[in-house]
């Protein structure tokens, strides 16, 4: 049959039938922004720290096939064992935050730190959002890798090492975290990495506790205050919970906030009949929709990831027919070591 002309249901066949003849040496992990059919088909479904540690612990798999965005399969890459193969469904499936930092602004910016507060003063802090290279540098450098379900381990983590954290690339997160943890809007401050000094007075930065880099998600810095009046005003009654990559001000109005897997929880554990709207990427939000249909769940504003819609059944099914060879992600051995031991600093968090 010409794979051109392969209707969706024909496609999920084929890649049911290559599942089945591959058993355990296959593995399909699939993020929550996924599309529906291409969640159904995955051997599990998570946020990036959910897929981290399932890719970690996997030790029967030949195949991980990692159906996200390309800097989550590079971690997976970077936890594989020796024996295994990691793929991605797509190439150009990216990432702009995690394009928004590089390791020579990074190293320039922890080098300018340290040359105020001291050698050995800042632990830096990446979020999973980023290049296996920013990751090797927080392996080299005594710091660690977070995502937004440990985030606020991970700055306790920090803090005990060292008086200040360089967190980056997204500052969103970084203050969120920042502010629930206690800090004071002087302690944080705002490196912008094409500025001397990030754009602050010396003095500023000796006193900063915590400094972010400029960067964002374009998915969630999409979402406003006036969305969430909007949504107040239609729906009096519902619950609102956001992506912690939102900035303050709408996590501050907002009835909750947490990652993925957290929203999960919290529209399942919500009573029947009740209203949630979430601010987050669309495809999450419509399946949970559909998979919880005793309860409304809306969205406070239309905002899709392109770089996960990049993912789709023609792409999967052709990587499961070239295993091995297609879309293939391989990460340098230097960099991989040192990136695991940032990985695994995080994995150990408890």
């Amino acid at each position: 049959m010409d794979k051109a002309r392969l209707n969706d249901d024909q496609l999920i066949e084929k890649i049911r039938a290559k599942k089945r003849e591959l058993g355990s040496q296959l593995i399909i992990l699939t993020h929550h922004y996924q599309r529906k059919a291409i969640v159904g088909l995955g051997d599990f479904v998570g946020d990036s720290f959910e897929l981290a540690r399932k890719a970690a612990a996997d030790r029967e798999c030949r195949y991980i096939v990692f159906c996200g965005v390309h800097f989550m399969a590079e971690s997976a890459a970077v936890l594989a064992k020796p024996h295994q193969v990691v793929q991605i469904p797509d190439e150009e499936a990216g990432c702009w935050m995690a394009d928004m930092a590089d390791s020579e602004t990074v190293k320039s910016a922890f080098e300018q730190l340290e040359s105020l507060a001291g050698k050995g003063s800042t632990i830096p802090v990446v979020y999973m959002n980023s290049d296996a290279g920013l990751k090797a540098f927080c392996g080299d450098h005594g710091g660690l890798v977070c995502t937004s379900s440990n985030a606020e381990k991970a700055l306790k983590w920090a803090f005990g090492k060292g008086e200040k954290v360089l967190f980056f690339p997204d500052r969103h997160l970084g203050h969120n975290t920042g502010h629930d943890l206690g800090l004071a809007p002087e302690e944080m401050v705002v490196w912008s990495p094409d500025k001397p000094f990030g754009g602050n007075d010396p003095d500023a930065l000796r006193r900063a506790r915590l400094v972010l880099w400029d960067g964002y998600c374009l998915v969630h810095s999409r979402f406003t205050c006036e969305h969430i009046e909007e949504k107040r005003a239609e729906f009096p009654g519902a619950k609102i919970i956001v992506h912690p990559e939102c900035t303050r001000e709408v996590v501050a109005m907002a009835d909750a906030s947490g990652s993925t897997s957290r929203i999960e929880k919290f529209v399942r554990e919500a009573p029947a009949g009740s209203t949630i709207i979430i601010g987050t990427e669309i495809n999450f939000i419509e399946r949970l929709a559909s998979e919880y249909p005793d309860k409304k769940v809306l969205d406070l504003h239309r905002s899709l990831c392109p770089n996960m819609f990049k993912i789709n059944l023609g792409k999967l099914s052709d990587t499961l027919e070239n295993l091995g060879e297609m879309n293939v992600v391989r990460v340098d051995e230097e960099i991989k070591a040192s990136a695991r031991v940032a990985l695994d600093r995080m994995l150990a968090l408890v």
